[in-house]
């Protein structure tokens, strides 16, 4: 899937933009769109796609059968090598 540009914003989209940024927020009218004030339903990362990219990785037989004896049978070996986004060991 390839990602399209934006185009760029005219002057007078700009100058728009502008203006409303400088309006204070009592002047705003937000009858159409209600605060929301329980959040209970919400997903967290619900719309949030990892950019990926593909990889071929030689690594040694006795490498790929470390990870395979350290999954659970729930989880596949390759998920296992993937880095944790919050800097620990997956699985701890």
């Amino acid at each position: 899937m390839k990602k399209e540009t934006s185009k760029r914003l005219t002057r007078e989209q700009l100058a728009e933009l502008k203006s409303l940024a400088a309006l204070p927020d009592s002047a705003i009218d937000t009858s159409d769109a209600p605060e929301l004030l329980d959040w209970s339903g919400a997903k967290r990362g619900l719309f949030y796609r990892p950019v990926k990219q593909q990889l071929t990785l030689r690594l040694d037989a006795d490498v790929v059968a470390w990870f395979k004896s350290h999954t659970t049978s729930n989880e596949g070996y390759q998920t296992r090598g993937r880095p944790p986004r919050n800097g620990r060991p997956a699985g701890r």
